[in-house]
């Protein structure tokens, strides 16, 4: 008579936690998001004091000190914190099971590889989803009380300023899935780091409005999605035949984050370990 227990197979949740531990289990994340999160808020006061310092009520045009009062709330450094630090934990929290040799492990108890980056995917989204809400909404509260007195502090309310801040917090999820499929792809944490490196910082600056294919280049790739989103309107901005759009820049948000966690499973499905 057969006595042996039954194996039970993983349910997607039990997946999920373990990644969830998995993730929390490195020390130096806890640090990096901290204090990520503390130099975002730093650079974001910063600016905004500025502002208010150097601003006089009742002078500049509304629309323009509009969108300086929204700039203030999550400056162009801040964008910068969080593609490193995003796109960073994004590489490292697949490449660094391959350096470790981890990965065989982890696979060889879920032979399910889809599943195991799907619950990977789903973690890593669910903290910086966290990450990004937390620091854009604190930075817009607190950068808008201090231009409150001067007549040009946003309410939250506002729909440009709702979508300021939607695409600030959504900004870190997307570039955190960017370095998870550029992870699975390198296998090397430094690779991976650096390549994430290349795609989010510097293929914006290699491309221009001028053309019109260039154009479309650019308007695809995640920071200049950003920026568009960002944008209460194209007023004060340098001319071009080829602005980007509100809808196309939301698109642009989705499309890297599906297609990277899309690229980053079949990789591991077909890939030898």
């Amino acid at each position: 008579m057969n006595t042996r227990t039954p194996v039970r197979r993983a349910r997607f949740g039990d997946l999920l936690a373990a990644e969830w531990l998995k993730f929390w289990s490195l020390r130096s994340i806890p640090w990096v998001l901290a204090v990520g999160g503390l130099l975002i808020l730093a650079f974001n006061l910063k600016s905004a004091q500025y502002t208010h310092d150097h601003y006089t009520p009742g002078d500049g045009d509304p629309a323009v000190m509009k969108q300086e009062a929204l700039n203030v709330s999550f400056v162009i450094g801040s964008a910068d914190i969080v593609m490193l630090l995003a796109g960073g934990l994004g590489s490292i929290v697949i490449a660094g099971e391959y350096a470790t040799g981890l990965i065989r492990t982890t696979l060889a108890a879920v032979p399910d590889r889809r599943a195991v980056l799907l619950a990977k995917a789903g973690v890593l989204t669910a903290v910086l989803l966290g990450f990004g809400v937390l620091t854009a909404g604190l930075s817009f509260g607190l950068t808008q009380a201090v231009l409150a007195d001067r007549g040009i502090g946003q309410s939250i309310t506002d729909p440009t300023a709702l979508r300021y801040v939607a695409a600030a917090a959504l900004f870190a999820p997307v570039c955190g899935l960017v370095g998870l499929c550029l992870g699975t792809l390198l296998r090397h944490s430094a690779g991976a780091v650096v390549g994430t490196v290349v795609v989010l910082f510097f293929l914006p600056s290699l491309v221009t409005e001028r053309y019109r294919w260039s154009a479309d280049l650019l308007h695809a790739l995640p920071f200049a999605a950003w920026q568009r989103l960002a944008r209460t309107s194209l007023a004060g901005m340098r001319p071009t035949e080829y602005p980007a759009t509100v809808a196309g820049s939301w698109t642009t948000y989705a499309a890297w984050a599906l297609a990277s966690v899309v690229l980053a499973t079949v990789v591991i499905q077909r890939r030898d370990h």
